[in-house]
């Protein structure tokens, strides 16, 4: 596999400037000549290609530029209101029949089938099966009705105000709270701070009919709709449907104006600090907003401008990550990017980090430190050489995938289109062009693009944290002074120098000693010398693809109990040292323009690597790997880094009302076992924590590589695979021992329970419907109980979402687990309001009840095998799906060649089936817990 060092990647930015010398910057950028798209007489704009990935699939799109922002003051939320009539009910397909036609033919609601509502635009998805005429036909139907002939019955209206009132309720808590607050300053003076797509709940509770009715008449209109089409089809045939179906509609006589509404500027800096009792953690946002509104590229030039900004932005955050990977990170995580607010019409320069709560002032001067050094000093010819290798290396990325591209990327590339007149030239014009400019960006004109970037004027400043006794709530004064920074302050940044190689040590290869071929998977397996085995199957799925998953039985159920307890927290920590004496910082130097990663881990009943990488990286995911096995570095620094970015996020997450839930449920439910100490660190925990002794078990744990089995699935050359699996693993040390699963016997508490937890002032709740135990496990059960969850599903959305309008959202979840003991697991979560979780939780049980006596209705079964069916025909085709295979059939001891049975199981599934693992499972103990809010004084 041949590898570019960076000599020889500078040769060729180098020839490939000679060109970029010769192109033409005002010329403008082509169109993808593989896509048709095309204007109706009314105005419709539509966009159609073929796309093979996923086969027999089409995806569907249709697109309306216009959102809350065109909602009147007595239509606060009913753009978005409108977008959930549009699955309730239409022309062709009344009430229900709309979702129930779609579940029939494998689409699944709110997985599959769903839309969103932004200010400026409605969106709806819509991915079917294109196997037949009849659902194709059928699907154009579907969007046709969405756009012009919803039902707007003053019946269908009210019975789904009580589901948007759920939404509503949902995404009620701190951060709307804050939210509500800071909006104001960052959109200043514009019309966004007002208009909310989930709008306000006095409207949502009282709007009369004409008021949506109105909303639709104005705005879903032709001139203001796209349609997508693209999958496996014939374009010829999709256009024609395109005119057949959405030709006939008319404008309105007197169509309002679409608007497009600015965000004004302004002179000083507007400051917002926002605090909540529920607010988890802190979080500090500096925006820079441009004056003008975003420019469109258009030319040849504007595109050399969009890669000098990409450029920017991978330096930048380059060097924000150093800084998070030091000794004493700033903060936990920080990023900063140049592109939209909530506004089309306004762009910013964004910094924004995740802070300790006592640091949220520091945050914000080391922010804008970094900002001003960049624009005071610029960048080194070492960053950017290296920021034009990761960027190249990902357009690489994509055009050698680009014969096997999804059609859902393609159908949000011609959504932007429509919307925001981004160009679609294709990824062959992209990367074709971006080799011949990328030599030509200099150091000057990364600083031309910064040169307005970064100012004092029209900038906003938002913290938002949690409010607590004893935590002084920063000034805005005191933000102004953080911002003002001295040129003392400011020194040019000091590039230093990548190291030459991920490893320090001579590598003395194995040798394979033996080689087998299982034809039916496509499966090579290579013996090697000290007993480890690598397991590859070649695919066609990706072309720049190859994925690893390396698994040995043991993990954390090999230790004491006082050992679990000083190790927990601390085995996130073991790869921040990083190896081979190496900083992560260093390390990240060394990959950039390569993509591979490998990441280690200790789980409860195994361990192992997971990585990723390009064929032409391959060999670095292998010396990640042998290094990670050998030579992983133990650093205390680090450790304390580590500690310090989890305690920053961390600290107060359990103010969050769900999160504390989580955390006093399972808190109760394992209170008999000793080695449960909770879900995040605590100050206890860390006290209790111990990185030596991580570090002592990490070492134990990947000492001997012969109780590994390493598995590959991509596209990988069997050549390269014996060369690098002979170097890299069969040299790894190794024992004769080999480890096996252990169940510790440790269980969460069973019987008839309930447990209601108070947390938070908002009237909201949650509830939880468990059933768990021990069980023989067998393949069957599993996709049977699998099964049930899903009909059940149907159901409980059914009665406690369409009937009751009671919840926005439900679903049950059933599985089976073979290791480290048989048992199985079933769910009924769903959020609501308070007053209404003992009836809805009655509904819920009620439901289920009636598939214990009398067995679920056929046509669920149906949906659930044909949706099961769709699913497993896309993931045949995806490494993902393989690689997962191969590992959970190792750990649970099954033949891989189970995954060509999925569809025989599935066939054999049967409605007596699923009621016999009902009875069997959800008849006896249960667990019912309620997160309900706070009893107010």
């Amino acid at each position: 596999m041949k590898q570019f060092s960076r000599v020889t990647l500078g040769l060729i930015l180098c020839s490939s400037a000679v060109f970029a010398q010769d192109m033409d910057l005002s010329k403008k950028i082509p169109t993808d000549p593989s896509f048709k798209t095309g204007v109706l007489s009314n105005g419709l704009t539509y966009y159609i290609k073929k796309n093979a990935k996923p086969e027999n699939k089409v995806d569907l799109r249709l697109v309306v530029n216009a959102g809350s922002i065109l909602e009147n003051d007595d239509q606060k939320g009913l753009a978005h209101f409108m977008e959930h009539m549009n699955f309730n009910g239409t022309k062709r397909f009344p009430k229900n029949k709309l979702v129930d036609y779609l579940q029939s033919i494998g689409v699944k609601f709110g997985q599959h089938l769903n839309a969103y509502t932004s200010f400026d635009e409605t969106v709806y998805f819509l991915p079917i099966p294109s196997d037949s005429p009849e659902k194709l036909e059928n699907g154009f139907n579907i969007i046709e009705d969405w756009a012009f002939n919803a039902d707007l019955t003053p019946a269908e209206i009210e019975k789904e105000r009580g589901v948007v009132l759920e939404e509503y309720r949902l995404g009620l808590g701190a951060d709307k709270r804050m939210m509500g607050r800071y909006l104001p300053k960052m959109m200043y003076k514009s019309h966004y701070a007002d208009r909310l797509p989930i709008g306000e709940k006095e409207i949502l509770e009282t709007f009369k009919y004409d008021k949506i009715v109105n909303f639709y008449k104005d705005w879903y209109r032709p001139d203001l709709i796209s349609v997508i089409v693209v999958g496996d089809i014939d374009v010829d045939a999709m256009e024609k449907k395109v005119k057949d179906h959405f030709s006939k509609y008319k404008n309105p006589a007197n169509e309002k104006e679409r608007k497009i509404f600015d965000v004004p500027n302004h002179k000083e800096t507007l400051v917002a600090v926002e605090s909540d009792k529920e607010s988890p953690y802190t979080m500090v946002q500096l925006m820079y907003k441009d004056y003008g509104t975003p420019k469109k590229m258009v030319t040849i030039g504007d595109y050399r401008e969009n890669l000098t900004e990409s450029l920017f932005a991978t330096m930048i955050n380059n060097r924000i990550q150093e800084l998070i990977n030091s000794a004493t990170p700033p903060f936990t995580y920080g990023y900063s990017f140049h592109g939209g607010t909530y506004a089309r019409t306004k762009e910013a320069y964004q910094s924004f980090a995740v802070v300790s709560e006592e640091n949220q002032l520091a945050a914000i001067k080391v922010l804008a430190i970094e900002n001003e050094r960049a624009k005071k000093f610029g960048f080194t010819e070492g960053e950017l050489e290296r920021a034009k290798s990761e960027v190249l290396a990902q357009y690489e990325k994509q055009y050698n995938d680009r014969d096997k591209t999804e059609s859902e990327k393609f159908v949000s590339q011609y959504q932007a289109q429509f919307l925001e007149q981004e160009p679609s030239p294709g990824i062959e014009w992209e990367y074709i062009t971006t080799k011949q400019l990328l030599p030509s960006v200099t150091l000057a004109d990364v600083a031309t693009f910064m040169k307005d970037l970064v100012k004092e004027d029209n900038r906003v400043v938002i913290i938002t944290g949690p409010e607590k006794e004893g935590l002084v709530k920063v000034t805005e004064k005191e933000v102004l002074d953080a911002l003002k920074i001295s040129a003392d302050e400011i020194t040019p940044y000091t590039d230093s120098k990548a190291v030459a190689s991920l490893l320090r040590t001579e590598v003395k290869p194995g040798t394979i000693v033996k080689k087998e071929t299982d034809t039916s998977l496509g499966l090579t397996t290579l013996f090697l010398s000290n007993g480890a085995k690598v397991k590859y199957k070649k695919t066609d799925f990706k072309n720049d693809e190859i994925l690893m998953d390396a698994v040995s039985f043991g993990g954390t159920n090999t230790y004491s109990n006082e050992e679990i307890i000083k190790t927990q927290f601390a085995n996130g920590a073991l790869a921040e040292a990083g190896f081979s004496g190496l900083k992560l910082n260093d390390i990240n130097k060394f990959m950039s323009g390569k993509i591979a990663s490998v990441t280690p881990y200790i789980g409860t009943i195994t361990e192992g690597l997971k990585g990723s990488a390009t064929p032409k990286d391959l060999e670095y995911l292998f010396q990640s790997t042998y290094a990670y096995f050998t030579d992983l570095n133990m650093d205390q620094e680090a450790f304390e880094g580590f500690k310090q970015k989890q305690s920053a996020f961390y600290k107060n997450m359990a103010s969050r009302p769900s999160f504390y839930f989580q955390q006093e449920l399972y808190a109760f439910l394992k209170k008999e076992d000793p080695r449960f100490i909770g879900i995040v660190p605590t100050d206890k925990t860390w006290a209790q924590t111990d990185y030596a002794l991580a570090y002592k078990k990490y070492k134990e744990r990947f000492a001997n590589a012969g109780d590994f089995e390493f598995f590959f699935v991509g596209n990988v050359d069997d050549k390269v695979m014996e060369e690098y699996a002979a170097k890299y693993i069969a040299s790894l040390p190794s024992t004769d021992k080999k480890d096996v699963v252990k169940d510790l016997g440790y269980r969460s508490l069973k019987g008839d329970l309930k447990k209601v937890i108070n947390k938070g002032t908002d009237p909201k709740s949650t509830v939880s419907i468990m059933f768990y135990g021990d069980a023989i496990y067998s393949d069957k059960e599993a996709l049977t109980i699998n099964a049930l969850a899903e009909v059940l599903t149907i159901k409980l959305i059914e009665e406690l979402r369409e009937n009751e309008s009671g919840v926005y959202g439900i679903g049950a979840r059933g599985s089976m687990n073979k290791v480290p003991n048989g048992s199985f697991n079933f769910s009924i979560n769903f959020p609501c309001g308070p007053e209404n979780a003992e009836k809805l939780t009655a509904s819920a049980l009620k439901e289920l009840q009636k598939i214990i006596d009398n067995g679920p209705d056929e046509k669920d079964v149906a949906k659930f095998k044909q949706a099961e069916l769709l699913e497993y025909k896309k993931d045949i085709k995806d490494n993902n799906f393989w690689l997962s295979n191969f590992t959970q059939s190792y750990i649970d001891g099954k033949s891989p060649n189970k995954i060509f049975q999925v569809e025989e199981a599935l066939n054999k599934v049967t409605a007596k089936d699923i009621q016999a693992v009902a009875k069997k499972y959800l008849t006896k103990d249960k667990v019912i817990a309620m997160l309900m809010p706070e009893v107010q004084k």
